[in-house]
């Protein structure tokens, strides 16, 4: 069969034919000559379907209500952005995301040290300093970097953002299997909200053993073979408890991995691994302190939350502008930030009494929170073990009251201070460079 492809046909592109049917609607292309030149040609463009690709560099697809011109004109269908400023969505969107990634890099990487810091105090009855302020806090916290390097005080970061995620994914699986909600309606129900508690407190209690893991490896000193073989034979003349090998008394940098803290859960939930002292207490013992512990702090964060965002509102002189950036992200942040600060403060107590029953009997050693003293040739923090005797969650509380007074519950509660004081000045400071990048754009644009 002879081939119908006209002598003129390259491959190179589409060329119209003098047909009212397809001529009249849509223009013609070619790859070289101009338009009004090949209209002889068999070979015509076919009908473009919005979001289609046969388009030609430089076009886009034509509208109906668009008039014809020239290629590449205003009236062509395209025209080039203006260089400069970005547009607001996309700012807005730059903004958001900036703001998101800014308070959560500062509460779960830059506070980390706050966070390692305060619940050694916690844990360490034998200290004589509380450390209730911030400027006592920091001067301990340099010592130990100076003696341990900086990796001391982000020690266990990894282990933490395990237990988010198996918390995280806990939450969703039994809400999925059971008809606790996760979410709470606008317009709730005494019953919508006791399943939600209850999906809080469930949560808590299937995350407890790893969490007890990460706990571990926050607080436990990183140390170093020679200074290990002196500490053994301190421990051995002070404490007489049989001697553990170093992977079970103190965590060996070159040796730890990501996974620990899943194996060392596992491994607390059944009763199997290392063998630990006879005051360790059964998980049956931590299930309601952990729970209660779970259940209050989000009830009291999501009210504060709530009530400083209603606070806001009602004091606002005019309506909040969804497109400003610093009207849709920053009050919500504020309002969490300060929901989360005041449920730390209100549960501090509380949270104290769960770590110190969380260790007891693991025969972990930790930083001493006083100070640094001379060990060997060279500086180093005196290092201590956790060796407390609680029968109970009711005996912990009596006996902290009844040998370390009241404030004995707010151990370290400057490094609390000190977390929130910093997550709040880099809130502010983000809000501040937002609204100069705002002003900026508004001024570029007039």
């Amino acid at each position: 069969m002879a081939s119908r492809r006209p002598d003129s046909f390259d491959g190179l592109g589409y060329r119209g034919r003098d047909d009212p049917l397809y001529g009249a609607a849509y223009p013609v292309r070619s790859a070289g000559a101009p338009a009004e030149l090949q209209h002889h040609h068999w070979v015509t463009t076919p009908p473009d379907i919005p979001g289609s690709r046969n388009l030609h560099p430089g076009e886009r697809t034509p509208l109906y209500d668009d008039p014809l011109g020239e290629h590449g004109g205003p009236a062509g269908g395209w025209e080039a952005p203006q260089s400069g400023v970005p547009p607001a969505e996309q700012l807005n969107r730059f903004a958001g995301f900036g703001i998101g990634l800014v308070s959560l890099f500062t509460e779960n990487v830059l506070a980390h040290p706050c966070i390692v810091f305060r619940r050694q105090c916690q844990v360490n009855y034998h200290a004589r300093c509380y450390h209730l302020t911030p400027f006592s806090v920091v001067p301990v916290m340099s010592s130990i970097t100076k003696a341990q390097g900086v990796k001391a005080l982000w020690k266990g970061m990894g282990s933490t953002f395990i237990v988010h995620g198996i918390t995280l994914g806990a939450e969703g699986i039994i809400s999925e299997f059971t008809p606790l909600p996760r979410e709470l309606p606008h317009r709730w129900t005494c019953k919508q909200l006791a399943g939600h508690l209850l999906l809080k407190g469930l949560t808590a209690v299937v995350a407890l053993p790893f969490y007890c893991a990460s706990l571990i490896e926050t607080v436990q000193v990183i140390i170093d073979d020679w200074l290990l073989i002196l500490l053994l034979s301190w421990l051995s003349q002070l404490f007489p408890l049989p001697v553990c090998p170093q992977s079970e008394i103190v965590r060996d940098d070159s040796s730890s991995g990501l996974l620990d803290c899943i194996r060392e859960g596992v491994a607390r939930l059944l009763g199997v691994g290392a063998p630990h002292s006879r005051r360790l207490l059964p998980l049956g013992c931590l299930l309601l302190p952990a729970a209660l512990h779970a259940i209050l702090r989000y009830a009291v964060a999501a009210s504060v939350q709530r009530a400083a965002l209603w606070l806001h509102q009602r004091g606002r002189k005019q309506r909040a502008d969804p497109s400003n950036p610093l009207d849709a992200y920053f009050p919500e942040l504020a309002a969490a930030w300060a929901g989360s600060l005041v449920a730390d403060v209100v549960l501090f107590p509380l949270e104290t009494a769960l770590h110190r029953l969380s260790l007891q009997g693991t025969r972990t050693i930790i930083d001493a929170t006083d100070g640094v003293v001379a060990v060997g040739n060279g500086g180093s923090p005196l290092v201590l073990p956790v060796n407390t005797q609680y029968d109970g969650f009711s005996d912990c509380l009596h006996s902290i009251r009844r040998k370390e007074g009241r404030v004995g519950f707010y151990r370290g509660f400057g490094a609390l201070l000190a977390q929130y004081a910093l997550h709040g000045a880099l809130l502010a400071a983000a809000r501040m460079l937002l609204r100069v990048l705002l002003l900026d754009a508004k001024g570029s644009q007039a």
